[in-house]
């Protein structure tokens, strides 16, 4: 058994739960907050059985898209207390996935 944590943009969680769903995979939702962007998150963790684990990275791959994002960034003077928003093209979505083995699982 394989512990599955998945880092996804909350904007793609309601689908990527739907899919898991329907595919009998069971999960449990954190809203998390990235640090970069201080972007809303969720964070997947799931329980899945080692001959399951492609089939649950393929679904994550068809939900979890990747596109890109302007956001504003602060640059300036520090001496004069002078600063400007700057625009930046930056890749956001898609899937971040930690893979670890499973000692023991115990479900009471």
């Amino acid at each position: 058994m394989k512990l599955i944590i998945a880092i996804v943009n909350k904007d793609d969680s309601s689908l990527l739960t739907s899919h898991l769903n329907k595919a009998g995979f069971m999960s449990t939702k954190l809203s998390t907050t990235g640090g970069f962007l201080r972007a809303g998150n969720v964070t997947f963790l799931m329980g899945v059985e080692d001959e399951r684990v492609e089939e649950c990275l393929g679904i994550l791959e068809e939900c979890c898209s990747k596109r890109t994002q302007v956001v504003s960034t602060a640059a300036g003077n520090h001496a004069d207390q002078f600063f400007t928003s700057l625009p930046v093209e930056i890749t956001v979505g898609g899937a971040t996935v930690f893979i670890t083995d499973v000692e023991k699982f115990i479900k009471m």
